[in-house]
């Protein structure tokens, strides 16, 4: 009976990873169909049992055509199941009846790889040293072959070993070699890592360096002993061993230093205080004769310290006594710039904006011989520095670098650079081509102030604001003795700024550090404008909290007048020194003040009178103008940005008009 196959009308499904392959698809089994385990489904029929008799008319029963093997892929088997293998049984019956064609044992799987005649292979599960099978193939003449495939298992099994064997002595070689490199880093603790820049490879001149002309002329000597060593040796002249640079942080004592190395032509090496100490003990002293002894073999040579407080401290300071590692630093460092050991044509330069902490042995002479003061440029050299930086960026024909030399007093030589840097990028932002006035007052604006946000809308805050600042701006007009005014706006900046009335230091004050008691006092008064104006317009029960900052900035002022210069009925004395920060250690048990409760209840008494004295003088030259300030609130708003020529000119003709009503006023008219 031959089997009928009927596909399943269950649509077949089919991992989508397993494209190739030929996994079979349920099929529904026939009504009358036998056992399963009489009647599997077989690419051929099987023959009747050993004892039954088929019917005479019957031929034999001819094997069903085989199915065809598809081609692999994902949908090559849809709807179309494949044959089930043969049993053992069924083998053994297909063998005596002449339906296979060649037998292959798989010795190590228990498997039989059999060939049918119509060309279909198939495997079947056999038994170990299965001799029925042996013998049904040789008397039904069936070749048979073993495959000895346990010999391809020992080979696998001796790849992987030795693969094996490879990844533990590669994971040991890494580990030692690993071990090695700490070692030697350990090692190497104690050496010096110096930034070194050979004989002639500084391109820093002194033409590179504006504004600090005095530093420069009093390096020249340091330029001319490395050049020429024999011009002072001669004579007995000795060159200091050490020079000093001291000055507020952007002053260019770092960019000096470059200038001396690339003038004098020399090696020069440079490395931070911070780099010679470490988590180990001994290992900043270490570095220290490290970097001495490479600078003796490339001598005459430069030793550039930056921020040589960081191991020059006072030894014995600090919460503790102090730092046993730092200080063991110290000592080596004062040993090899002044010890038994000559360090001829060896020049340390070292860099500090804080020499009050250093060590009294450090600066004393044979070791910092010299102590060079690199402070703020003045107007002209802010003027050099200008124009230095300006070199490589285009500037419009507008710009003065003379007028922006005034603009900008107390600032360094890094915040000219960064001002110089934020027009230009500014001036990218808007496609410009070169730099003009306003990318640079935008910049200035940036830096000292802050980034800018969205305007604020008309409204009782922004009017509350307006009338704020226009109080410190028509102060510092009227005021003798106050700042000059540059600009006042509405714009508010980043951090909570809602606008601000700014303006320009005096020049000579600056230059000359002189502060006199008149302008400390004109400066208290401008400072209360803001809160004097709130209590002119809302009144004293509506002022607000705005004027937070300008009272912490009064009362510094007030308190540095009465305990630091003198300025007040206690007398000329001094109370307190300068508010400088502590030095643990040294300043921190002398906190407590050098006077008594009573002089500290008088110092508080006269910082509140000041104080006082300089609201109530606000308001009394704020109340008589309060139509002049309504006036100058009303343009404020509707502009948002008033410039200091704008607003003094308004200010003048206001005082001008005024001038002449009151004379009017005081004239007799002439008899009818």
């Amino acid at each position: 009976m031959q089997q009928q196959i009927h596909v399943s009308s269950t649509p077949p499904v089919l991992p989508l990873w397993s494209s190739g392959s030929t996994a079979a698809l349920a099929v529904a089994p026939e009504p009358n169909a036998a056992p399963a385990a009489e009647s599997r489904p077989s690419a051929t029929s099987t023959s009747p049992a050993p004892g039954d008799q088929a019917p005479a008319e019957q031929a034999p029963a001819s094997p069903a055509p085989a199915v065809a093997p598809a081609r692999p892929g994902l949908f090559s088997n849809l709807g179309v199941r494949q044959p089930a293998p043969p049993t053992y049984s069924q083998l053994l019956a297909l063998m005596r009846d002449g339906q296979v064609k060649e037998v292959e044992l798989l010795l190590r799987h228990r498997e039989a790889l059999v060939t049918l005649a119509d060309g279909t292979k198939t495997r079947v599960a056999v038994f170990a040293n299965d001799t029925l099978l042996l013998s049904t193939a040789e008397q039904a003449k069936v070749p048979l072959s073993v495959r000895d495939d346990r010999q391809e298992d020992a080979t696998a099994g001796l790849v992987v070993n030795v693969l094996l064997v490879v990844m533990l002595v590669g994971g040991l070689t890494l580990l030692i070699r690993r071990s090695s490199q700490v070692a030697n880093k350990a090692i190497g603790f104690g050496r010096s890592q110096p930034r070194l820049q050979p004989e002639g490879t500084v391109s820093v001149r002194f033409e590179d360096v504006a504004g600090i002309n005095e530093a420069k002329e009093e390096l020249q000597e340091v330029v001319s002993f490395l050049r020429q060593p024999e011009r002072f040796t001669s004579i007995g002249a000795k060159i200091p061993r050490g020079v000093l640079l001291v000055g507020p942080p952007g002053t260019g004592k770092t960019l000096l230093a470059k200038a001396i190395a690339g003038e004098a032509g020399v090696p020069f090496f440079s490395m931070a205080a911070s780099e010679f100490v470490e988590m180990f003990v001994g290992v900043g002293a270490s570095r220290v004769r490290d970097l001495f002894r490479r600078a003796k073999e490339k001598a005459p040579c430069i030793i550039f310290i930056d921020e040589v407080d960081a191991v020059g401290r006072q030894r014995g300071a600090g919460i503790g006594g102090g730092n046993d590692e730092r200080e063991q630093t110290l000592n080596q460092l004062l040993t090899e710039m002044d010890g038994f050991e000559e360090n001829s044509g060896v020049i340390l330069l070292a860099a500090t904006n804080r020499p009050d902490v250093l060590d009294v042995a450090l600066t004393r002479p044979g070791r910092f011989d010299r102590q060079i003061s690199v402070d703020l440029p003045d107007r002209r050299g802010r003027e050099a520095i200008l124009a230095v930086h300006a070199r490589s960026r285009p500037l419009s024909e507008e710009v003065s670098m003379a007028s922006w030399a005034a603009r900008t007093p107390g600032f360094s030589g890094a915040d000219l650079a960064n001002l110089l840097n934020e027009a230009a990028i500014l001036t990218a932002r808007r496609q410009k081509a070169s730099i003009d006035d306003q990318a640079l007052s935008d910049a200035l604006e940036r830096i000292t102030m802050g980034l800018s946000v969205a305007p604020l809308l008309d409204s009782a805050k922004k009017r509350l604001i307006a009338y704020h600042e226009v109080g410190h701006a028509l102060l510092t007009t009227l005021i003798p003795n106050a700042d000059r005014l540059d600009k006042v706006t509405l714009l508010p900046r980043a951090g909570g700024v809602g606008g601000f009335a700014r303006t320009m230091p005096d020049e000579d004050i600056i230059d000359s550090g002189l502060i006199s008691r008149a302008y400390l006092q004109a400066r208290l008064v401008v400072v209360m404008g803001g809160r004097a104006a709130e209590t002119v317009v809302f009144g004293p029960s509506e002022i607000t909290q705005g004027a937070s900052g300008d009272l912490q900035m009064a009362t510094r002022i007030c308190r540095e007048m009465v305990t630091r210069y003198g300025f007040s009925p206690l007398g000329p004395v001094a109370l307190e020194g300068d508010a400088a920060e502590v030095f643990l250690g040294r300043d921190l048990i002398h906190t407590r003040p050098s006077y008594a409760e009573s002089t500290g209840r008088r110092i508080d008494a006269q910082v509140r009178a000041l104080s006082r004295e300089a609201l109530d003088r606000a308001v009394a030259e704020l109340q008589p103008r309060r139509d002049l300030l309504d006036d100058l609130v009303e343009l404020l708003i509707e502009r948002e940005t008033l410039s200091g020529d704008e607003f003094r000119a308004i200010v003048e003709s206001y005082e001008i008009n005024q001038t002449a009503g009151s004379q009017r006023a005081l004239t007799p008219s002439p008899a009818a």
